[in-house]
């Protein structure tokens, strides 16, 4: 081949389009298209993909509700209404693993009864350090599911499975940082159960998991010992509806003693299935915000006239309502983070469709 001809054959190959093999990719506006595919695990409640985060006090039902809403998942059973993604769940117990199996057995034996199909649930029953192990982890999944996709893995708890500091900065990222992986091998859900705070009022630890979550569940008791679901925060979906159980107790069997060995079922309050947020009756802390937020309103606002805004909307300013806010003792001055209490609480409301803000300006929903 003469000089000429090879420089030709060089070039030629130098003007081949490139095949693209990393996962880094850009794609031209004209070729982004909408999906239409689902984008909900369970509708209204948690994302199809992506981090969830199931936090509440301790014995609160966080653990007996994420369990049952994921073997309904399993199930293909539609869950309190809600379309769900049927496919193969991995439950992480990372403690409590005994309180696992007898859950599982008290399912099976109420609410299985007659069921002569597979069931697609499979129980991870090692405590693991996720930032360590979770390629192993995967790695595990892949191998046993044997071609399976999961469509979620459920982390429980986020303590027992944290190596470092819930309060640091870097472990709660890396932490986070091991999530993602998990959700990027599988394509999947990953809801994570976590404790609450010291004051109960939001999940414990660094705020970088919640900034971080596509879905923030809380989960309580009230006084009538009723399980309260409560969908705070959601990227993509509806924000402030709820989801209302009882736990039932039933005898799964008899220990090595002769002693009955029990666990729960949850139940769906018949009076209360689903309750949307403007049908609740108001905290007397967001009652007193919302009272705080008329106040500033009359002192020191102002007619907002804006696309956005409703026309002839008066609006109070963020910082004139923390004022107010302060002044009535409703935010704590001494709080470790004020501007996040401030936050919470707004959100709080504005997910109750109670206010609305743009600008750093708000006013009644």
């Amino acid at each position: 081949m003469s000089d000429f001809a090879a420089e030709r054959s060089w070039r030629a190959a130098q003007s081949r389009p490139k095949l693209v093999t990393s996962r880094i990719h850009l794609v031209p506006f004209e070729e982004i298209q909408l999906s239409t595919h689902r984008r909900d695990l369970v509708k209204g409640l948690i994302p199809r993909v992506g981090l969830s985060v199931i936090w509440g006090k301790p014995k609160c039902g966080k653990s007996f509700w994420l369990f049952d809403c994921l073997m309904h998942v399993a199930l293909g059973w539609t869950y309190r209404g809600r379309r769900v993604h049927q496919g193969p769940v991995v439950y992480c117990a990372f403690e409590g693993q005994s309180g696992l199996e007898a859950r599982v057995e008290a399912f099976r034996l109420t609410k299985l009864d007659g069921h002569t199909g597979r069931v697609p649930f499979y129980l991870m029953p090692v405590t693991l350090s996720l930032v360590k192990d979770h390629k192993a982890l995967i790695k595990a999944i892949q191998s046993e599911l044997d071609g399976e996709t999961p469509v979620a893995i459920a982390l429980d708890t986020l303590n027992r499975s944290l190596a470092g500091s819930e309060s640091s900065d870097e472990d709660m990222s890396a932490y986070v940082q091991a999530t993602d992986a998990i959700r990027e091998a599988f394509e999947c859900a990953v809801p994570v159960v976590h404790h609450c705070g010291i004051d109960g009022s939001r999940p414990r630890g660094h705020t970088s998991l919640t900034g971080a979550a596509d879905a923030q569940i809380e989960v309580k008791r009230d006084s009538a010992n009723r399980v309260i679901v409560e969908v705070e925060l959601a990227k993509d979906g509806p924000q402030g509806g709820q989801i209302v159980s009882t736990l039932e107790v039933v005898a799964v069997g008899q220990d090595e003693d002769g002693e009955e060995i029990t666990s729960c079922v949850v139940k769906a309050c018949d009076d209360a299935a689903l309750t949307e947020p403007k049908s609740r009756a108001l905290r007397p802390e967001h009652r007193l915000a919302l009272e705080a937020l008329d106040a500033a309103i009359l002192d020191s606002g102002q007619r907002m006239v804006t696309v956005e805004t409703p026309a002839g909307v008066m609006v109070a300013h963020a910082d004139d309502w923390k004022a107010e806010l302060y002044r009535r003792g409703v935010l704590d001055k001494d709080h470790s983070n004020p501007s996040q209490q401030f936050k919470r609480l707004w959100q709080k409301l504005a997910a109750a469709q109670l206010l609305a803000q743009r600008d750093n300006q708000f006013w009644r929903g």
